[in-house]
């Protein structure tokens, strides 16, 4: 069969794979791997806000670094105190944190 660019020839997974193409959902049979969909999807989303938390930090910071030092120093202390947080939770790497948080104070001290 062919999907767009795909060639599908293995015919048992044909449902399967056109599932996956065309943004279907795949419902599992066994009742635990029913359970871990349900879990990973409450997780995911779990995820996403903790992400946008943070993203909505970094662009506060970044716009109070216009606005002074005291408004950016506040601003500093929300967005090294969120960036912590997803590497508590597991979403950020640690060193990738360590990496941001530096960027953010040398981002602080050159408005200082």
């Amino acid at each position: 069969m062919h999907y767009g660019k795909y060639n599908v020839i293995i015919r048992n997974t044909d449902v399967k794979i056109k599932s996956l193409l065309f943004g279907g959902e795949i419902m599992p049979n066994i009742k635990s791997a029913k359970k871990r969909v349900k879990v990973i999807k409450k997780k995911t989303l779990q995820n996403q806000i903790i992400k946008s938390q943070l993203k909505t930090a970094i662009k506060k910071f970044e716009a109070s670094l216009k606005q002074g030092q005291a408004a950016a120093s506040d601003a500093y202390k929300v967005v090294v105190k969120k960036t912590d947080q997803a590497v508590a939770k597991g979403i950020l790497h640690k060193n990738t944190a360590s990496r941001r948080k530096s960027q953010y104070s040398n981002m602080l001290n050159k408005i200082a």
